[in-house]
């Protein structure tokens, strides 16, 4: 059994031609084409670009949101490092102080152990100086005696006869004052 229908009957050899070039359609393709067209706008008006532009604001909002906690963050940090480098201003200031506390106390340890030493050696030098003004008036006393009897022991080896004790003495105090 055949079946044909009217849009199938054509001459032999001669094809129906593609529907949406066919002139007999187009009334109702263009009728489809503004439904769908104007069903899609409506969709996108009012179901999906709502809830696009829901998403973008809230992640607008998020965004500003994020920038602000960043910016309060940034913020922290720098009070935190401010705080921080008057704090390391202060210590080295303090360790400054002690430095200089502690040299001024040594200096005047110092000075102060200076003092005590010259004021020792002030004492030993002039403990030392007694002594050699003693020793040298032993040593002048001695010269003297010494001076004598080497004058009178060179006299009488010269002359073979010994000289007088005043004499020799008179000499030898009249060459020691000059």
């Amino acid at each position: 059994m055949a079946t044909t229908t009217a849009h199938t009957e054509q001459p032999a050899g001669h094809k129906e031609p593609f529907p949406p070039f066919n002139s007999q359609t187009f009334a109702s393709q263009l009728t489809w084409l503004v439904l769908t067209f104007v069903f899609l706008y409506v969709m996108m008006a009012k179901v999906a670009l709502p809830r696009i532009g829901a998403i973008i604001d809230a992640r607008q909002k998020r965004i500003e949101g994020d920038l602000a906690e960043a910016e309060g963050l940034k913020q922290q940090s720098d009070a935190a490092v401010a705080a921080y480098e008057k704090a390391l201003a202060d210590a080295r200031n303090r360790a400054q102080a002690i430095a200089n506390e502690t040299r001024d106390k040594q200096a005047a340890e110092a000075a102060q152990n200076n003092k005590a030493l010259e004021e020792r050696l002030n004492a030993k030098l002039a403990e030392a100086e007694k002594t050699i003004v003693a020793t040298k008036t032993a040593a002048m006393s001695n010269v003297a005696s010494i001076a004598q009897s080497a004058a009178a022991a060179i006299v009488e080896r010269l002359t073979g006869k010994a000289p007088s004790e005043q004499s020799v003495a008179s000499a030898v105090a009249d060459a020691l004052k000059r």
